[in-house]
């Protein structure tokens, strides 16, 4: 049965975050259970809703900051784990048509395609990262502020790596091939259990001036990690993936953006549009195209309505 990711209910359009106890209430979702293909989740622990307390959100914001060899943050069991394991089972589920392989010299992986209609357990995973309350929490984290997800996961979706498959060490896309949107940072979320180093694949940060790995994350089922995109974010797996009995190495990823105009004021743009107006509004409208900007801005702040 495929659900749709609806918590917290009714919450309200807010221009500013929440602080304390409101913020902490906006996070209460319904005491009920998602089914899927039998399998009942309980939506309330869905999520470790303990990392969303401010406390842990300034301690993993420093975290991620201090990283090396560049700022990221390795997360453990964020997510329920039998959600987890019935996001793995839908790889299998996923029709021919919707995987593109990738083979060139310097990658060999293959993705979901765009815009593909996945499982429901998949579905509702990438439904709670892309929603406002989870993209607030990765915003408090990153210090990225507006961030915004894409629901047709360009560049992410289901990852999958078959034996022999490596990846050689890049960074990503610095913009959205279609929407133009800058590229701030992506978030994958590892699907294999029981992992042994051994077997390559494992996660490899690079420091670009060394030239050498200085962290590897193995792709252990329910480890998490947030990757921000900058100049100095160069990651890859470059041991071949020998892995037994022919076992891939599964992932699910989605990258998140921001608008170059975001966070800044655009007038009347950011307004309706009224057909017919009272007389005193068209006469402040008339004064405003005759009214330098500066002094515009000026007399709102003034009015404390700035």
């Amino acid at each position: 049965m495929s659900a749709v990711l609806s918590f917290p209910l009714d919450s309200p359009v807010l221009e500013q975050p929440l602080a304390g106890a409101l913020l902490e209430a906006r996070f209460q979702p319904p005491a009920d259970f998602i089914s899927i293909r039998g399998v009942r989740l309980p939506r309330a622990e869905l999520v470790d809703r303990s990392l969303f307390a401010p406390e842990q959100r300034e301690r993993l914001h420093q975290k991620l900051l201090a990283a090396s060899p560049f700022p990221h943050l390795v997360l453990e069991n964020i997510f329920h784990p039998t959600l987890l394991e019935l996001v793995a089972e839908e790889f299998d589920m996923l029709p021919g048509g919707g995987w593109a392989d990738i083979k060139t010299q310097y990658e060999s992986t293959r993705r979901s395609v765009l815009g593909v209609a996945l499982g429901p357990a998949s579905q509702l995973y990438f439904d709670i990262i892309n929603s406002g309350w989870f993209i607030d929490w990765l915003s408090s984290l990153s210090g990225v502020d507006y961030l915004l997800p894409d629901p047709k996961l360009f560049g992410g979706g289901l990852h999958e790596s078959r034996t022999g498959a490596t990846f050689a060490v890049h960074r990503d896309f610095n913009r959205h091939r279609h929407l133009g949107l800058k590229n701030e940072m992506v978030f994958i979320t590892y699907l294999n259990k029981g992992w042994d180093p051994a077997w390559g694949s494992g996660l490899e940060l690079w420091d670009k001036k060394q030239d050498r790995c200085v962290t590897t994350v193995q792709p252990e089922f329910g480890r998490t990690i947030v990757l921000p995109h900058g100049p100095a974010s160069y990651h890859g797996h470059t041991k071949p993936l020998q892995a037994p009995d022919g076992r891939p190495r599964r992932s699910v990823a989605a990258y998140y953006y921001t608008s170059p105009l975001a966070g800044k004021q655009h007038g009347d743009e950011s307004a309706s549009v009224f057909m017919k107006t009272h007389r005193v509004d068209r006469v402040k409208a008339l004064a405003r195209m005759l009214t330098p900007p500066v002094v515009w801005l000026l007399a709102r702040k003034v009015s404390g309505r700035a």
